[in-house]
Parts: C-alpha cells; structure tokens; sequence
C-alpha cells in the first residue's frame, strides 16, 4: 500500500484514475482471486478492513462478486462506506458494506459464517492483530487469504522513509510483518497452503504517479506532453465498456511471470498468503 492514500483516497472517487500501477495490480489480483474461487467454489467473503489499496477503496471482490459470490466489506470511515457504496451501486448488487468501530478487533459476522476472509494490504490499519487474526479465524469456513506489502521490496522501503507514529498515528506497521502472521496463524491451527510475490510489474513500487515521484525525489519537473493523458480505471471494465482493459494490463505480465524469485523478493509490490483450516 501507498502511504499517500491516507490523505488523498478522496480524489479517486470524482475522477478515478488509478494510473497504470494500480490498473495493473488489480488485474494481477483479481487472476489469483477468481483461481481460488475456481478451486473452492466460494459463495461468500469477507474484506476487512477493505481500506488498505490505492486507488478506488472497497473494490477488491467485484470480479467474485460479479461471478455470484456474496461479498462483504468493513471500513472504519463513514463518509468512505457511502463512496464504495455508491462505486458498487453501478457495478453489483452482491455486497453489503458495514463500518466497524473496534479497531477491527471485532467482525460482525457469526462463526463460520464466510467462504473466504481477506484483505490486501490492509493489516495496517488493524489495532490488535492477534484479535484481528481470533475474529477472521472464527468467521472463515474454507480460507483466509492475506496480502502484504513486501517489505523486502526496495520501492516500499523507500515509501517508508516518510513514516512516524506522530505523522500516521492510524498505521501499524508491525502488523504487516510475514513471520508474525504465519505465527499466529498457525497457533490458531491454520495451515499455510500457498504463499508467493504478487504484482511484479517493470516499475518499482513508488505509490505515485511518476512524474509527482520524479518531482518530490529529484526536484526535476518534467514537461507536460500536448497529447492527453490516458486515464485508467477499472470501473469501465467491470462495467462491460472496456473489454480490453485486461488484455492490455496483461501484456506487462511477461515481465512478473519470468523473474526469479530472488529478483522478485527485492521487486514485488505484495506478497501473499493463504490459510486453510
């Protein structure tokens, strides 16, 4: 996750550019998404907090949820609950969003209730993981599927050098730590069944669109181009008006597909990781 999209995850709702980075990121997601749904057959999941993403909050399912699935989604913010609200409203009526107000150590839902528990890149925001990680374990009946940032990459430690506790008091960033999930996990009897670097495109992770990155790391501002900007979303895609879009999110798949492993703990945007009980 981009840290910037603590303060400016309200821009994306009146003009949702996402840019290449995120465009790509969420086609890369939805292909491991709608495999697990091909092997599980999910009828319901869970994505809390669903705040974590740059771009558009809250859209992470809509390829399950436009395969049938029945999608729920927690945030904390009551003025972002009405914007996904509004975002799902022309793209699904499978999904039923909720504010939580426990820090997410609580999830409204009963035991064994869900298909799938998931977020991506939102352990974050999570204040007490290990009840976070009780709450998920009682509510999933078939999986837990969780996406960190890498911290390995060498783009994310770069958007790391911007963070205190004073600056992003709501960040915690001890919770986005591998070891300490797997730990837990396990301890609640869940087994790790598949775990790997996701969102390994040609760009490091820089959590901006590039000429604001060339601007703010180098002083160099470069020169706007006469021909528009091509703005991306996802939105028209999930809406039938832009059959394309993944075809051409995926011709940058080459690169992800053949790097070694090595490369890739260094390169890679996430990592994920999925439980089973």
């Amino acid at each position: 996750m981009a840290i910037p999209i603590i303060n400016n995850w309200r821009n994306y709702y009146p003009d949702p550019d996402e840019g290449m980075g995120s465009s790509y990121e969420r086609i890369i997601l939805n292909r491991l998404l709608l495999r697990l749904y091909d092997q599980q057959e999910y009828e319901s999941a869970l994505e809390a907090p669903c705040f974590g993403f740059t771009g558009i909050s809250g859209i992470n399912l809509v390829a399950l949820a436009q395969k049938g699935c029945m999608i729920y989604l927690e945030d904390h913010d009551a003025e972002r609950i009405e914007l996904i609200k509004e975002s799902w409203s022309k793209l699904s009526d499978n999904m039923e969003i909720m504010q939580n107000t426990s820090g997410y150590s609580e999830l409204n839902f009963p035991d064994n209730s869900v298909d799938l528990v998931f977020n991506f890149s939102a352990m974050w925001f999570v204040q007490n993981l290990l009840a976070f990680i009780s709450e998920a374990c009682r509510i999933s009946k078939k999986d837990i599927l969780i996406c960190l940032p890498n911290r390995e990459g060498l783009g994310f430690k770069d958007q790391l050098k911007g963070y205190s506790k004073e600056r992003y008091p709501q960040l915690y960033p001890a919770h986005i730590n591998p070891e300490s999930l797997i730990y837990l996990m396990k301890k609640k009897g869940w087994e790790l069944i598949e775990s790997d670097y996701i969102d390994c495109p040609p760009w490091p992770d820089i959590g901006m669109n590039k000429e604001d990155f060339i601007h703010e790391k180098f002083g160099i501002k470069l020169p706007e181009s006469e021909k528009p900007k091509e703005k991306l979303s996802i939105l028209p895609y999930y809406q039938g008006e832009d059959p394309d879009f993944e075809m051409r999110m995926m011709r940058l798949f080459p690169f992800e597909r053949t790097m070694p492993q090595w490369f890739k703990r260094i390169w890679a945007h996430h990592r994920y990781f999925l439980f089973r009980a």
